[in-house]
């Protein structure tokens, strides 16, 4: 099985650039979920993970939640999907870190439009449509539903998103201050005032081949820098926007969730 190194460009984890070498290795697509060890629970036990419902204002909206195999109450994490709606690729999302020992939940924010539609590009025009406060509320409602479940410590909550979600798991940091830690996948940032608001620990995920996205990202880690924020962040050597759904660069990927769990641990498990 042969093995491919390079330079790539990355952040170093404190907003600079550093050049480090890259590995892409051929394997199966299944190791881009391969489970990674936690202290807390086995990586390989079973996962129970089902549809729910959970009140959002005057209306419910649709979720996959995922529970770990744990005898304690377990830190949880939202899971905001991209600008797909739900996927099979979220519903793992939320199983995998299940298997790491946190209760996930990932709201379906097109419930309000019907649901994902089974065509992308369907997906892609109803999530355009959807208002932001009305994001944020349903948001709200899938933690309020969370901190509402024994098996969850209501006090340890954070965030994730990737691509459309990713901008909205950033924004959604800066309209709840009781999160705990919040990840961004490849998402943009809000605006300087808005990232002001920002209390809780953040990790940023990025792809070297994505500018239109990655070239702000210095701009924002400066401006979370300067109101005393602790936002760090890689720029992930030769990968592409949405580098985490994708197979052909598994060592990259793994790399990267590797990063995202060790910072859930930290912020939501360890304190």
């Amino acid at each position: 099985m042969g093995a491919e190194r390079r330079q790539g460009t990355v952040g170093d984890g404190r907003g600079r650039y550093v050049t480090v070498a890259g590995i892409g290795i051929a394997v199966l697509a299944i190791a881009a979920y391969r489970p990674l060890p936690s202290p807390t629970v086995d990586s390989h036990s079973d996962v129970h993970a089902e549809f729910i419902r959970y009140a959002s204002g005057r209306d419910s909206i649709t979720a996959y939640i995922a529970y770990p195999e744990r005898r304690d109450a377990a830190p949880a994490v939202i899971v905001i999907h991209e600008i797909f709606g739900m996927s099979d690729f979220i519903k793992q999302t939320t199983e995998r870190l299940a298997q790491q020992g946190f209760v996930a939940l990932a709201p379906d924010l097109l419930t309000r439009r019907g649901g994902t539609p089974a065509k992308t590009d369907s997906a892609v025009a109803l999530i355009r449509l959807l208002n932001a406060d009305t994001i944020t509320q349903d948001l709200n409602g899938a933690a309020a539903y969370l901190k509402s479940l024994k098996a969850v410590r209501g006090d340890r909550i954070g965030v994730i998103g990737f691509c459309w979600g990713g901008s909205q798991s950033f924004r959604y940091a800066t309209n709840n201050p009781a999160l705990r830690a919040f990840v961004v996948c490849y998402g943009a940032a809000p605006d300087t005032a808005a990232l002001r608001r920002i209390q809780a620990p953040g990790l940023g995920v990025y792809a070297e081949n994505d500018a239109r996205i990655t070239a702000n990202v210095p701009d924002a880690a400066t401006a979370l820098k300067a109101a005393g924020r602790d936002y760090r962040y890689t720029v992930y050597a030769g990968v592409g926007h949405g580098f985490l759904r994708q197979t052909d660069k598994p060592a990259v990927a793994d790399t990267a969730w590797a990063a995202v769990m060790r910072f859930f641990r930290d912020n939501l498990e360890a304190k």
